[in-house]
């Protein structure tokens, strides 16, 4: 039987730079919860350090966690990198890593950036410039994230920094994505029209929270036939066993 989820696939903690202070584990899952979501994903800005506290702080609440990241590529683009595992996770944290220049973070320009616990209390201060693009392209990122067992999804495509279509121009040719976001400024529709080289993959629509009020601003609605998980989130994107996926 299906189930109907409402979705945030796009939320970023204070380990991203450009994110409040208030985005700590805790106040993530009651806002979530209070804008009746069932699945977030914790998006950081080239890191996922701070998935698993939102996992733990999760943990009984209904509420389910998938780590990710947004990952910023050579070409400027920002993809949605999500997993099921923080194994996955982890390993994907690593490979990024050493495609990062070697670069200290400058915390009084562009913010500093907390590893916190599910309490949200202070663990330690990430010191690598993670506000930067990684030297990976979008279509080997993308490969890379799938042999991993994750879920590609280009970020708000539309918008004028990092979004796909304004900084490429086109749809890359050798890109494979599961699914394709546009940020709440256009709707599916509107992309469909606008973009003409998008390929016929599934729409979505989130927050970008960098801000509590923010969660659950935009969501994604999932049919789903077992609980959240990334084998079922790519089974609603293919449109199997009458899963779908769509924006309101």
């Amino acid at each position: 039987m299906l189930r109907e989820v409402r979705a945030d696939l796009h939320i970023h903690t204070l380990l991203s730079a450009d994110a409040e202070v208030e985005m700590i584990p805790p106040l993530i899952v009651d806002e979530s919860l209070s804008k009746g979501l069932a699945v977030i994903a914790i998006t950081d800005h080239n890191a996922s350090g701070n998935a698993g506290a939102v996992m733990e702080a999760a943990q009984g609440r209904g509420l389910t966690v998938l780590p990710g990241m947004e990952l910023q590529t050579r070409e400027e683009v920002e993809l949605l990198c999500l997993f099921d595992t923080l194994t996955q996770v982890q390993r994907w944290q690593a490979q990024v890593d050493r495609w990062l220049p070697p670069l200290e973070n400058d915390a009084e320009h562009f913010g500093p950036q907390y590893l916190v616990d599910a309490a949200g209390d202070f663990v330690a201060e990430d010191t690598q410039m993670r506000q930067m693009p990684a030297l990976v392209g979008v279509e080997e990122a993308a490969r890379a994230v799938h042999r991993l067992g994750g879920l590609v999804i280009p970020a708000h495509v539309d918008r004028l920094s990092k979004g796909l279509f304004p900084v490429l121009g086109l749809w890359p040719p050798g890109l494979e994505a599961d699914a394709v976001e546009v940020s709440p400024n256009i709707r599916p529709r509107q992309a469909r029209a606008q973009f003409l080289t998008l390929p016929p993959i599934p729409i979505i629509s989130d927050s970008d929270a960098h801000w509590l009020d923010w969660i659950g601003h935009v969501v994604t609605v999932f049919e789903l036939a077992a609980p959240p998980s990334i084998a079922e989130l790519r089974k609603a994107f293919l449109g199997r066993g009458g899963r779908w996926v769509y924006v309101p």
